[in-house]
């Protein structure tokens, strides 16, 4: 017989990434291709995974030349060449109007392409997407098979419209895209069932320069502006077998950097334990960055995130218990500091999140919460304005509490009855200043030595440098972005500035000292920059337990100018006289 082989039909699954990073690559769609290729009655499809970054040349391109309805044309042309008979939409807060274009440009290009979205943002308003033929609202590794499944059941496909009794999955967002009734969500995939896209070859992390790394579903807590605020307040955990096969393939695919998903790491203190042991036996080089809850933290887990590279987020979110009860969450201040100071006595890195705008805070409020913050030697600290996401309590909630926000993507929030609209402003002002000075500027060994002798609060104080950000870039337009070799010049001319303003100079050149030596460590460390500058003071001395008193050190260190080399070594980042 010469009968050709038939091409497969094919399946695509697809998404646009805010960045090119390990952080943004596409594990939600992955898991959708893998589910797919697991499902039997799909044995005969070809099921592939097609990503676009914002941050790529050809979109960037299409982007400048014909705005965002260019870029969605440019990727829905790409799309219609591959000839797909169903194309699966993963869709986020930051790409849900160019994904809504797309779907619609490729149902011109090929009417006969089944569009089926599904992601948080379709969960949050399955009603709302149409543009796509189907809507998923929920997890999709059930529900996206069992739907293609039927689509492509016996010799033709289902015809549009059609009823298809799957939990979760609407024809065009529902027969009434204005109601208010809720939606069933699709059936969740149980762990042990469910296929990994890295195990499986779907998703190559060396190809993003690092993982996402699901180990469990789910959060026992009910944060209201989260997503998780209507779920189902439990955790599924993967099994142990699957996850030790996955961090064995991102050790033989020698990736740099691992970026743990589960939004409660320590829920479990046992399993979370037992998971920084074959951490540190399996991928000992690896960095790890884990979300966890302070709550939780005791010196037993603070010792062992010690022993693997990592860095831990902590969500404070707010200092004030009272604002935090508007959004179901909790603070004991004295148990987050002693915890967090079990982290600070072992040397692990850590961070915390803030976020301005909540319902009850003020713009006062918002900068107690960086003094605190701050006065527990975060290695970051990162400020956000709060999203009012559709399809959580707070967007419920928001009302009641006569808040106003964007409607659109991001939501974020405009105003509330105690934060208004130039608060935001403000806030967000402090917020960039405080990102640029303090954490691009990797200024935590120094910072509270210098405010100390300052006499001054960290908001005070950065709220100085937010005025001295406007008046350098006065003309400029936009958000400048700055070097890390330029954010220390800047330090430097702030700090100096500041300490002379106080009648404090013969504090300067320890100061200057201080920053010169954490800018060139931080660099090579981060990068392997390595860097030779002047000192005022032998680098031994400065770098002392003494250099954190700088009226103390200022008073009794002998003064000693000195050519220092920073470099790479063994034991990491060195340095030397010259």
């Amino acid at each position: 017989m010469n009968e050709s082989k038939q091409e497969k039909k094919r399946i695509i699954c697809t998404t646009v990434l805010v960045e090119t990073s390990p952080q943004a690559m596409p594990l939600g769609a992955a898991c959708i291709a893998s589910a797919l290729k697991a499902e039997p009655s799909l044995a005969d499809f070809s099921v592939e995974l097609i990503d676009f970054s914002r941050e790529d040349g050809e979109f960037v391109s299409a982007l400048d030349s014909g705005g965002e309805k260019g870029a969605a044309a440019m990727i829905a042309e790409k799309l219609a060449a591959r000839a797909p008979s169903a194309v699966c939409f993963s869709v986020y807060v930051w790409n849900h109007s160019i994904l809504d274009c797309v779907a619609s440009e490729l149902k011109r290009l090929v009417p006969s392409v089944f569009c089926i979205a599904g992601g948080p943002e379709v969960t949050a308003s399955p009603r709302a997407f149409r543009s796509f033929d189907f809507t998923v609202a929920g997890p999709g590794e059930v529900a996206v098979p069992e739907l293609c499944a039927a689509l492509f059941s016996g010799a033709s496909s289902v015809p549009l419209p059609c009823d298809v009794a799957i939990p979760g999955v609407l024809f065009r967002g529902g027969e009434n895209p204005s109601s208010d009734a809720p939606v069933v969500r699709a059936t969740p995939c149980r762990p042990e069932a469910t296929p990994s896209p890295y195990l499986d070859g779907t998703l190559d992390p060396a190809r993003y320069g690092g993982a996402l790394w699901e180990l469990a579903r789910g959060c026992p807590f009910k944060c209201s502006y989260c997503y998780e605020s209507k779920g189902e307040k439990k955790i599924s955990y993967f099994p142990m077998e699957r996850l030790e096969k996955e961090i064995e393939l991102f050790a033989r695919k020698k990736i740099a950097q691992v970026f743990v998903l589960d939004p409660t790491y320590n829920a479990s203190k046992e399993r979370a334990l037992r998971m920084l042991r074959i951490i540190e036996k399996k991928a000992p080089g690896m960095f790890f960055y884990f979300e966890a809850r302070a709550e939780f933290i005791d010196r037993e887990l603070a010792r062992a995130f010690a022993r693997i590279p990592c860095c831990i987020q902590f969500g404070l979110q707010s200092a004030n218990p009272a604002v935090l009860k508007n959004v179901h969450r909790t603070l004991d201040k004295k148990l987050f500091a002693r915890n967090i100071s079990f982290l600070n006595d072992e040397g692990v890195t850590f961070g915390f999140d803030l976020i301005y705008g909540l319902p009850g805070d003020t713009i006062g409020g918002f900068l107690n919460s960086i003094d605190f913050a701050l006065s527990l030697y975060p290695n970051n600290l990162e400020l956000f304005c709060l999203s009012v996401l559709p399809g959580t309590n707070l967007f419920d909630d928001a009302p009641g509490f006569g808040m106003e926000w964007d409607k659109n993507p991001p939501y974020h929030v405009t105003r509330t009855p105690t934060f208004s609209e130039s608060d935001i402003a403000a806030a967000s002002r402090i917020s960039r200043a405080t990102n640029i000075f303090y954490t691009q500027g990797r200024a935590v060994p120094w910072f509270n030595s210098v405010l100390r002798a300052l006499r001054e609060k960290p908001s005070a104080f950065l709220s100085a440098f937010a005025d001295f950000l406007d008046a350098r870039e006065s003309g400029n337009g936009g958000d400048v972005q700055y070097s890390s070799e330029e954010i220390e010049s800047m330090q430097k001319e702030f700090v100096l500035a500041r300490l002379r303003s106080s009648r404090l100079e013969r504090l300067c050149p320890v100061a200057s000292d201080l920053i010169s030596m954490h800018g060139a460590l931080g660099r090579c460390t981060a990068d392997g920059t390595e860097s030779t500058f002047a000192t005022n003071y032998h680098p031994d001395d400065v770098m002392s337990e003494y250099g954190t008193d700088l009226a103390f050190f200022a008073k009794n260190a002998g003064r000693q100018r000195c050519r220092v080399r920073v470099f790479s070594s063994q034991n990491g980042a060195d340095w030397k006289t010259v």
